[in-house]
């Protein structure tokens, strides 16, 4: 399904009182990808999956980087706002309130949103950030993310992903007063069974 500035995938929900999740792909990823684990992690959720527009080589990422680990700021700013602008125009075209959307986002998706609570909170509820880093290296505002809960699920071997990064990531999003859990797993950049676990348990809590 395609409309307003991203190419995105919807499912509207199929029970009651489950939220919404907003699914964002990791580098080379498309709106398909995070799908099945969205519907594990909570079946029945409407799902609303948009594609990144930047093309790195052929690969769909949400925002251009200089090289790995590398990024521009205002890059990072421009797209996390056009992804924030296409996030509230979708939920109103879907009926769905943008502050109850739990975020489900994996490597660059985690990233952005990441951004999102840093720059436009009113765009997003909760996370689940899997293998995120830190690429705006801001604060959120303070008493922005008030009420707000945050997963931040990364492995202790990550190539990518400095060993510094998840808490210092916690304490960006802490600042805008959001509760943060940061979860270390013995994995790289790939998925593991204990981040779905932490995900249920997060989730449940």
């Amino acid at each position: 399904m395609t409309a307003l500035s991203h190419a995105y995938h919807f499912e509207p929900a199929t029970g009651p009182g489950v939220r919404p999740m907003l699914l964002l792909h990791g580098t080379g990823g498309n709106e398909h990808d995070l799908v099945p684990l969205a519907r594990r992690l909570a079946p029945g959720a409407a799902l609303l999956s948009p594609r990144g527009r930047v093309s790195e080589s052929g690969a769909n990422r949400f925002f251009a980087r200089l090289a790995e680990g590398v990024f521009d700021p205002a890059e990072i700013t421009r797209r996390t706002h056009e992804l924030a602008d296409f996030v509230i125009a979708a939920a109103a075209k879907h009926d769905l309130d943008p502050q109850s959307l739990i975020a489900l986002g994996f490597s660059n998706g985690a990233n952005v949103a990441a951004t999102l609570l840093q720059l436009r909170p009113e765009a997003l509820g909760d996370a689940i950030l899997l293998r995120p880093m830190v690429v705006l290296d801001q604060p959120a505002a303070a008493g922005t993310l008030t009420g707000r809960r945050v997963l931040i699920s990364n492995g202790r071997h990550d190539p990518i992903v400095p060993v510094d990064h998840p808490e210092k990531l916690a304490n960006l999003l802490r600042a805008g007063g959001a509760e943060v859990k940061v979860a270390l797993h013995e994995a790289s950049h790939g998925l593991v069974p204990g981040d779905l676990s932490a995900a249920n348990d997060w989730l449940a809590g």
